[in-house]
């Protein structure tokens, strides 16, 4: 936690080339919630990872979740533990 805000940690596969992946997801959450979120960290793994902990807590992995999120998808998770009453206009419908 940064400035009292919550973090998002991205962990991504090096090796398989997903640093844009997780890259574009880090901007598009810091896009949605930029006054209300500390950091968003990127962190280089190996062995196909692709994992996304909100304030060290999993929720959503890769291999478990069946791929990688779709931006909305993601931003509702963040949302719903973040402020589960938000409207994210658009995304919602």
């Amino acid at each position: 936690m940064r400035d009292g805000k919550p973090s998002v940690t991205i962990v991504y596969c090096r090796q398989c080339q997903w640093l844009l992946r997780a890259a574009w997801m880090a901007q598009e959450l810091l896009s949605t919630f930029s006054e209300d979120l500390g950091e968003v960290t990127l962190v280089p793994a190996t062995g196909g990872a692709f994992l996304v902990l909100y304030e060290d807590q999993e929720i959503w992995e890769r291999k478990r979740d069946g791929g990688f999120p779709d931006a909305k998808v993601l931003k509702q998770l963040v949302r719903d533990r973040l402020d589960p009453d938000r409207n994210l206009g658009h995304i919602d419908r």
